[in-house]
């Protein structure tokens, strides 16, 4: 098959990787001049003007996205140098907090619960409680409770120090109106799947070299191709093939964002067949019906600054900051010296953040005086707008595949998983799959209808 795939952030590079590797050609076409999409380097300058490569965004992996460590080993991305491994450890400034011991799945959990500092007796057993009838019902709930119904019961404190931090962080959307069924998804990988599903892989290279770049130079190696600076506003029915920047292919993998994808669509729409309009049409309502959250990662420095481990959860009050409080919108800060970064830069990461850029950066610098004892100049803020959807009970998210030899891909499009990397690839190699499938034998007539 040639297959043209529309975006080359991690979703299009997953795409493109394993539409090859199955003995098929692809064709990535990007509009920018740079790969990555949401997840990629950017060049950034320390306070006295150092040049520094940072992320638009602080991104964790772990050990549950065996998918996306399998395409980075496929590619030749080392893992064991590429990523600082880490037991699960969510551990506050004062040493209070949660860390696993490098024990076997699930024994790492039970004993790091069982060990945790600051917690008591009920802390903990109101947890281990509230987990074994995760467990015992299989991880599946009633999908439209949130995070916070599912919770209820568990002590404050436990609340407050782990399924908080856990929910926004896996989630990008508050306790309050996260979907619980999909935090019990990602529960269940990490705590309970693979063998390490918990462990924290902090990347020690920038997002591009992660995988990004890795995976352009093994495709175009083996035949495929990157089009950068290459807009694609539509593309077009041509009997049972698309045609694309004139150019024609068995099929199409749109693996831009939510809203690029929608663009693209509407304008296709204007020109298909009735079949194939009615289900751009619908697609393109539940797409737009989606809500985003942003997430604001703000970069600071200060000399011979350095953390007692290379990421420390922070106390938020992002989700429940009353009038008379001080903002601390921060829930997790990186040291980036540990890193691979220069000595002394922190990330600090606000998910589902509000408000102005100047201003979230003014208060996290004051979280970091009062939490870290730390005093630190600014070097950059990224604000990511619209970084995720809003992962709320009973949503309904795009399907993955509009008509035969027409499919999406990304982390919004229906699926198991939220708005992560894993989400992004693991919606590739589904989108590949239905491409594929979706191939006429020699001697068949294939319809563009689903």
């Amino acid at each position: 098959m040639k297959i043209a795939i529309i975006g080359a952030g991690w979703a299009g590079m997953a795409a493109a990787v394993e539409a090859t590797q199955a003995g098929h050609h692809a064709i990535v076409f990007e509009a920018s001049s740079a790969i990555g999409g949401r997840a990629r380097a950017v060049n950034g300058r320390l306070a006295d003007g150092t040049p520094v490569t940072l992320d638009n965004g602080q991104h964790i992996l772990i050990g549950a996205y065996t998918e996306t460590l399998r395409l980075m080993h496929l590619v030749g991305v080392q893992a064991e140098v590429a990523l600082l491994q880490r037991p699960m450890t969510l551990l506050f400034p004062d040493g209070l907090g949660l860390r696993f011991p490098a024990w076997p799945t699930p024994l790492d959990a039970l004993a790091g619960i069982v060990a945790a500092r600051g917690w008591s007796v009920a802390d903990k057993w109101s947890l281990l409680r509230l987990a074994t009838g995760w467990k015992l019902s299989g991880f599946r709930c009633d999908p439209a409770t949130s995070v916070a119904a599912l919770c209820q019961g568990l002590r404050p404190r436990v609340l407050a120090e782990l399924i908080e931090p856990l929910c926004v962080s896996a989630l990008n959307t508050p306790a309050g109106r996260a979907s619980a069924q999909v935090f019990l998804r990602v529960m269940r990988d990490a705590l309970f799947g693979v063998q390490g599903g918990s462990r924290l892989l902090l990347p020690r290279v920038d997002l591009s070299a992660l995988f990004p770049q890795a995976a352009a130079r093994w495709l175009t190696q083996r035949g495929g191709q990157i089009r950068l600076g290459t807009r694609v506003d539509s593309v077009f029915q041509q009997g049972s093939q698309w045609r694309v920047q004139e150019e024609v292919f068995d099929a199409v993998i749109f693996a831009t964002s939510a809203s690029a994808s929608v663009r693209i669509l509407e304008n296709t729409e204007q020109v298909a067949p009735d079949s194939v309009a009615n289900k751009i049409q619908q697609w393109v309502r539940i797409t737009r019906a989606l809500q985003f959250e942003a997430i604001a990662t703000v970069y600071a420095w200060g000399s011979g600054v350095s953390l007692p481990y290379p990421m420390l959860t922070l106390r938020s009050n992002a989700a429940t900051v009353t009038p008379s409080a001080t903002p601390a919108p921060a829930q997790f800060v990186f040291d980036r010296g540990q890193l691979g970064g220069p000595q002394g830069l922190l990330a600090f990461v606000v998910s589902a953040s509000t408000g102005e850029r100047e201003t979230l950066q003014a208060q996290v610098l004051t979280q970091a005086k009062q939490q870290l004892g730390l005093t630190l100049q600014a070097v950059q803020t990224i604000v990511e707008k619209r970084a995720t959807f809003a992962c709320t009970p009973g949503l309904l998210r795009p399907a993955q595949q509009i008509a035969t030899g027409l499919v999406v891909c990304g982390d919004y499009v229906d699926g198991p998983y939220p708005a992560t990397l894993e989400g992004a690839v693991r919606s590739a190699m589904a989108a590949v799959k239905a491409a594929i499938h979706s191939w006429p034998l020699p001697g068949q007539v294939r319809e563009n209808t689903v």
